[in-house]
């Protein structure tokens, strides 16, 4: 590859790390048209790996913005991101692979949750997942864009200490 094809593989990373960034923000603050925009028009996520549905994503960002009102706090760190370009012999081309791990700690929403004063909600998470992200990307005349995406849950349970500590 040339020193040209490098700085433009570089610039596409920062790119698509930027798509995965927005994601995670736009879920967890419940940005739903932020999160729309970050998909090819015909994209898609799969959540049935963590318990929820599968479809086009303007169908599953209504779901999301239904069911993440159950946990008013959330906040998703998206780490360990491994990118993979489409090899057009030996130079990279317009779609993309990437794995990205997830820590996910959430606040279930309490009768308090609204309330101030003495019986305000606590903030802390009293749940947590973790897993993979699988997502697809292609390069659009808008930028990277998510074509894909798919979550692989590996774990859930209570945050903090265990029952029997």
């Amino acid at each position: 590859m040339t020193q040209r094809v490098d700085l433009a593989t570089v610039m596409d990373r920062l790119a698509i790390d930027a798509v995965i960034t927005g994601y995670a923000v736009a879920v967890d603050d419940g940005e739903w048209a932020d999160y729309r925009a970050l998909f090819t028009a015909d994209g898609r996520a799969d959540y049935t790996g963590a318990g929820g549905v599968e479809g086009p994503v303007h169908e599953v960002a209504e779901w999301l913005a239904r069911t993440m009102r159950l946990f008013p706090v959330r906040q998703h760190l998206v780490v360990n991101r491994r990118i993979e370009f489409q090899d057009l012999g030996g130079y990279p081309g317009d779609l993309a692979e990437v794995w990205a791990d997830y820590l996910n700690p959430m606040r279930l929403a309490t009768a308090a949750d609204g309330a101030s004063g003495p019986e305000a909600p606590a903030t802390a998470p009293n749940f947590v997942s973790g897993g993979r992200y699988a997502f697809s990307l292609s390069r659009t005349d808008g930028g990277w864009r998510i074509r894909n995406v798919t979550v692989h849950e590996k774990w859930r349970g209570p945050a903090g200490p265990s029952p029997e500590g």
